[in-house]
């Protein structure tokens, strides 16, 4: 089974959304032959978009939770719960609130369980711990391969 973390941009411009919805599902259908698992903290986002791609292609969706009031706080909760509830395996980080620290450890696990991370990334430094390029770099340290898709027009919001 091919095991395929995400990392990306929570922040995309609208048009932005289907090139890089055509880009993940150009990368995961690479792995067409073999079983698909998707691991991913279900951000807004390119989250979101990886897991639309991979339940569209038949794949395992197993999501990490940073925090117990992620919900409430931080994502668009209608697609949320639609995908959450398509989750066939679904982890806890053990922290109360969403903030930089659950965001961070949230990541690793998603890593711990990846052997490729995919990164929708404009190749820009993280403003803050747990940002996209923070994930990107912390996956290198741990020897994951990582694969940076950023399409041509592709914008952050």
């Amino acid at each position: 089974m091919a095991r395929i973390g995400i990392t990306g941009h929570a922040r995309l411009e609208a048009d932005t959304a289907a090139l890089v919805y055509e880009a993940l599902s150009t990368e995961l259908g690479r792995y067409a032959g073999g079983k698909l698992r998707g691991i991913t903290c279900l951000c807004d986002g390119a989250d979101q978009i990886f897991a639309r791609a991979v339940i569209e292609r038949g794949g395992d969706l197993a999501v990490v939770l940073p925090a117990d009031d992620y919900r409430e706080r931080l994502v668009d909760r209608d697609d949320f719960d639609r995908l959450l509830g398509k989750a066939t395996h679904v982890s806890r980080m053990p922290f109360r609130h969403s903030d930089r620290r659950a965001f961070k450890a949230a990541s690793v696990e998603v890593l711990r369980q990846s052997e490729l991370l995919l990164a929708v990334w404009d190749g820009l430094p993280s403003r803050k711990l747990g940002d996209t390029a923070d994930v990107v770099t912390a996956a290198q340290a741990e020897g994951v391969p990582v694969v940076v898709l950023w399409p041509a027009g592709a914008r952050r919001a």
